[in-house]
């Protein structure tokens, strides 16, 4: 009797993993207030949802003290967990990097990756850091390229001067740096443009409206404003708007990111080229942090460092599907299909080789 009690209770439960869900933490570096960053989290915890992950977001306000300091509590604390997610914003990685030695903790990071000279740095010492699981980051400096690119396209013919300004992000996060390489780059192949300055707007909205004003005072005939996210795009338009210049029909704007207001504006013209898509990195990390808790290599092709075609052109049909899409808390993605787990030998991701259409 008391077997089949026992038979019947069990039947009446919930089914519980064997294993323990894997236990992922995310230093987000943004503000918890911020479009990009608020959307990032929530990929993630989408994938964290589809795949039986638990997942903890601890924000840095853009502080890289408060993110040294979270980082060490979580390093030192009783209940670490099985991932530490970070982002090498403002070069903190390589000091938390050092924290993690010897905790047990496995280190993944996303967007921003280690510079040239922190990897030599770390690798000269290898006692003194841990080592990292992996590194997903996008193609900024394509992405950079691109938007340039797109920009002059949207110009009458001619060979006649045009005044370009640019809106980088900070000087110190390897992301910016490798979006304003890719919009010099694409400079070489347009004689006629005139690149005035590149300010840093710190990713601000504010900032980049106070720039801009000072911009416009400068280089009265600008025409093109380059800018590597959305929210100085925004501040640098209302600048320009303040001046009687009309977005998309005076001046063109581009922007870097997928916020439903970036997607809006690319719809009604205001962006004439918007480039996002990057926000999803970290649900792919999810995946990937998936694949190692069941035990599959996430370098079986021998590599630690990834680069995902994360950000592509969104054109107005493109942005009005991705306003739906963002309505929805799974986004409409099965991310168990994008896992490697149960695959043959030579799977890819499929996020790294093309971007996904959401």
């Amino acid at each position: 009797m008391l077997k089949a009690l026992c038979q019947s209770l069990c039947l009446s439960l919930p089914l519980v993993a064997s294993a323990q869900a894997a236990s992922v933490v995310f230093l987000n570096p943004g503000l918890s207030s911020e479009a990009f960053w608020t959307s990032y989290s929530r990929f993630m915890q989408a994938a964290a949802d589809d795949l039986g992950m638990t997942l903890r977001v601890e924000y840095s306000e853009r502080s890289a003290e408060r993110a040294l300091v979270q980082a060490r509590t979580i390093l030192q604390g009783p209940q670490r967990p099985d991932y530490l997610v970070l982002v090498n914003e403002q070069y903190v990685a390589p000091e938390i990097i050092r924290l993690s030695q010897g905790t047990g903790v496995k280190l993944f990071l996303v967007n921003n990756g280690l510079t040239a000279s922190q990897a030599q740095s770390i690798k000269a010492q290898p006692e003194k850091y841990a080592q990292l699981l992996g590194t997903l980051t996008a193609n900024d400096e394509q992405a950079g390229y691109q938007m340039l690119h797109q920009m002059v396209a949207l110009l009458p013919r001619s060979n006649e001067p045009v005044d370009l300004v640019a809106f980088a992000g900070v000087k110190s996060t390897p992301a910016s740096q490798l979006r304003e390489q890719g919009m010099r780059r694409a400079l070489a192949d347009f004689p006629q443009v005139r690149l005035r300055q590149v300010v840093y707007g710190g990713w601000n909205r504010q900032r980049a409206f106070e720039q801009a004003q000072v911009l416009l005072e400068r280089y009265p005939d600008i025409k093109l404003v380059w800018s590597a996210n959305d929210e100085m795009a925004f501040g640098a338009m209302q600048a320009f708007e303040a001046a009687g210049r009309k977005p998309g029909r005076d001046v063109v704007f581009s922007a870097i990111n997928s916020s439903p207001e970036a997607l809006r504006a690319r719809i009604d013209g205001r962006l004439g080229v918007l480039m996002g898509g990057h926000f999803t990195l970290g649900g792919w990390a999810m995946v990937m942090l998936h694949d190692d808790a069941q035990g599959v290599s996430m370098d079986r092709d021998g590599l630690h460092e990834y680069r995902a075609p994360a950000l592509q052109s969104i054109d107005e049909n493109k942005a009005r599907r991705w306003l739906k899409l963002l309505d929805r808390d799974d986004y409409g993605i099965d991310f168990q299909r994008y896992s490697a787990e149960g695959r043959p030998a030579g799977f890819q991701y499929p996020f790294l080789a093309s971007p996904v259409d959401y």
